[in-house]
């Protein structure tokens, strides 16, 4: 055959491969999510996340000293509070001697150089699951959960995170967290914006991991959360995050909406995050776990398609995995 331009070339052997090699995920790159629970001693497994557990502050501290000895770049932390204090305001959320706020100063203080990441949302923290505070006819009441919002992120402040994270998809509330950071002399803390969240079927692990899950049915966020099949809306919720001062902008979930982490590249010039949720981690496991996938391929070209479409970190329950093999 006469082919004067035979791709394959560059396909050849292994370190050719790494040499033209266009995408590499670093483990820097990398985010773990983590659940802490109130009793510092405690540790629990989750049935539907295996091999992630609930921690307690002090197995928690050991195994931030392993995330950092692996130089994965950060850890987003989510509390898990028992039903009993949970109300319909999420009032244990304005509670500044909680648990969640004292653990987050100690880690804090013991590991200044980990990057920590906290979720400003009233989900773990109400009796009916949602984001947000609910109005007399059930509905949310987007701007009394903003003002919510805003306070939590004060008291996260206080703890001395890097960033705090509305998760929460309500209209405005990154530009009122900013101001009132700001009138707080918080200038330094950062905001990471779930700004492209959609209402998936991938986040029942992750609710079960923080008891935000409910005991029938599915728990329907679409009056907040992104229709699935709606890019454009996507893009314009990542340019207003970006013009409300931001400092990072998230796609979730990121394989799923890898078209969205693409399109929001060429938009926004802050940092985009995306978030490798729990269902994506679970469909993973469940299928390596039966012979269908290798799972280190799996996992290494799951998060290769989200560096790919272009994302700058990566949230994922795969991190430590992946940088235990790939290695700094």
């Amino acid at each position: 055959m006469n082919l004067p331009c035979r791709p394959r070339r560059n396909r050849a052997n292994s370190t050719i491969r790494s040499l033209v090699s266009e995408t590499t995920v670093g483990v820097t790159d990398l985010v773990q999510p983590l659940f802490l629970l109130e009793d510092p001693n405690a540790r629990e497994s989750i049935d539907s996340l295996p091999g992630i557990e609930r921690l307690g502050l002090e197995p928690m501290k050991r195994h931030c000293e392993t995330l950092q000895r692996s130089g994965i770049g950060g850890v987003a932390l989510f509390p898990v509070f028992p039903s009993s204090v949970k109300d319909a305001q999420g009032s244990v959320a304005l509670d500044a001697d909680n648990y969640f706020y004292k653990a987050l100063e100690a880690l804090k203080d013991t590991f200044p150089d980990l990057v920590f990441f906290v979720d400003v949302a009233l989900d773990p923290y109400t009796d009916h699951g949602h984001d947000g505070l609910l109005d007399a006819g059930g509905n949310i009441d987007n701007d009394l959960t903003v003002e919510r919002l805003c306070a939590i992120s004060v008291l996260l402040a206080q703890t001395g995170v890097d960033y705090v994270a509305p998760s929460d998809m309500m209209d405005g509330r990154i530009a009122a967290i900013r101001g009132e950071l700001d009138s707080q002399n918080y200038q330094t803390t950062g905001i990471m914006a779930y700004s492209a969240k959609f209402a998936s079927a991938c986040y029942g692990p992750f609710r079960d991991a923080v008891g935000s899950a409910q005991s029938k049915g599915y728990l329907d966020k679409m009056s907040y959360q992104l229709n699935p099949s709606n890019g454009r809306e996507a893009s314009r919720e990542l340019a207003l995050d970006e013009n409300e001062a931001a400092d990072i902008v998230m796609v979730k979930p990121a394989g799923w909406y890898a078209d969205i982490i693409y399109r929001g590249r060429s938009l926004v010039s802050v940092p985009i995050a995306a978030y490798q949720v729990s269902g994506e981690y679970s469909m993973i496991l469940a299928s390596a776990d039966r012979g269908w996938i290798d799972r280190d391929s799996a996992v290494s070209e799951s998060l290769t398609a989200i560096k790919r479409a272009g994302a700058d970190l990566i949230f994922s329950y795969f991190a430590l995995e992946f940088a235990s093999k790939r290695g700094k």
